[in-house]
């Protein structure tokens, strides 16, 4: 279940990760009785990734540019999901911006630190520079320090980063995360820190050890709306601006309002190599990347598919797994495809299926591809059994499945 910005940057400054004075936006407006000075950004609160891209964050210098803006923000989808929070935040001037993160690898069943020098929206695009520390033993600050040491933060910075990084793995083991995650860790020319935007994804089977969680903000707003979302002209416009919408529904809800349709598109991510990467998450596909590296490989691409919980409809998961695997595919370059997904037994079944029927697709166009499938929960004698004679290697860890996909690959 992934928490929204301001319900993350809430367990944040429970453990004083330095964060910028905000403030919860339930309504346009809301923003005349704004506490935060001008400038400020207003940032939509969706589950969604790519938010500055699709217009969900923006800039504003005064109270009515923000009450229009925020109109605007209300009423736009991302991934088919309508905010019903903004977030209003001081601006903040970064000199430079890095990444970080802690996730749990559930096969090795150990955490992983993860850091980059390279943050923001286009961490993505920086996979040379992501580094990653397994936290194999008993975690101490010497875990912290290593991974910024070979971030190559000097100086200060080796301190006080990893002084943030000890505060993550906290949060992370002391509410049972998944994740934890600050993309990006903002630096001011003074060396201030500051964590400008952040993720975390809550463990769904550990929420009755933590009923904070799913109390974190009260109650959210409905996603009751007059007519249909996708032509506002059936009913009228979502909002009315001289009415409040109700708080009636939990404030969190782990599947998303409305299912994914494959007219949205996946990001393919393209590099120089021979294989090509399909994940789930973020952090996981940092992982993965930085594997095949380590095996001495090169990704010719990567697709992160995002979180599992979005494909809910029939057939959804399948057909957007089938969609990540033709655009991987689409380099002739690419010899190798390596499957990394962590999900639910009836996911991977999902995932299996898409993989076998795209394989028999393209078995019959005469085009062969290799695959090296790593997913957890999975019976494996069935999984064979499904997969038969296709050109399908199974891997119980992240670092056999590199290890297989670079060997396919010479």
């Amino acid at each position: 279940m992934d928490l929204l910005e301001y319900q993350a940057k809430s367990l944040f400054r429970q453990m004083a990760i330095p964060i910028l004075p905000s403030q919860r936006i339930d309504h346009p407006a809301d923003l005349k009785g704004l506490k935060i000075p001008y400038p400020v950004v207003l940032k939509s609160q969706v589950r969604a990734g790519g938010r500055g891209r699709a217009g969900g964050i923006k800039f504003v210098e005064n109270t009515i540019d923000a009450v229009a803006a925020a109109q605007t923000i209300f009423n736009l989808p991302i991934e088919d999901e309508y905010p019903q929070v903004l977030l209003a935040e001081a601006k903040y001037n970064a000199d430079q911006e890095l990444y970080l993160a802690v996730l749990l690898d559930p096969v090795a069943r150990r955490p992983v630190l993860l850091g980059s020098r390279q943050g923001g929206m286009d961490v993505e695009g920086s996979i040379d520079l992501m580094q990653q520390v397994p936290v194999d033993q008993e975690f101490s600050p010497f875990y912290a320090r290593r991974l910024t040491l070979k971030m190559g933060l000097q100086g200060d910075l080796i301190q006080s980063v990893s002084t943030i990084v000890e505060k993550m793995y906290r949060l992370f083991v002391e509410k049972d995360l998944d994740l934890v995650e600050i993309n990006p860790l903002g630096i001011s020319p003074s060396g201030e820190l500051m964590a400008l935007d952040g993720k975390v994804t809550a463990n769904d089977d550990a929420l009755g050890r933590h009923p904070d969680l799913a109390t974190l903000s009260g109650k959210r707003q409905s996603s009751e709306i007059v007519g249909d979302r996708r032509n506002p002209s059936a009913g009228g416009d979502r909002r009315n601006s001289n009415s409040k919408v109700q708080h009636s529904q939990p404030e969190f809800d782990p599947k998303p309002q409305s299912p994914i349709s494959n007219s949205e598109s996946l990001q393919l991510v393209e590099l120089d190599g021979n294989i090509g990467i399909l994940c789930n998450g973020v952090g996981l596909t940092m992982a993965t990347l930085d594997a095949v590296a380590h095996q001495g490989g090169k990704p010719a691409n990567f697709v992160n598919m995002g979180s599992l919980d979005r494909y809910d409809g029939v057939n959804a998961l399948r057909d957007r797994t089938e969609l990540g695997l033709e655009l991987v595919a689409q380099d002739k370059t690419v010899k190798v495809i390596l499957i990394n997904i962590l999900g639910s037994a009836s996911k991977s079944d999902e995932i299996t299926a898409a993989v076998a029927g795209y394989l028999e697709r393209k078995a019959r166009a005469n085009r062969h591809l290799q695959v090296v499938l790593r997913l957890v929960e999975i019976d494996t004698d069935a999984v064979k059994k499904r997969l038969g004679q296709l050109p399908v290697q199974l891997a119980r860890t992240l670092d056999e499945a590199s290890a297989k996909a670079v060997s396919s690959a010479k």
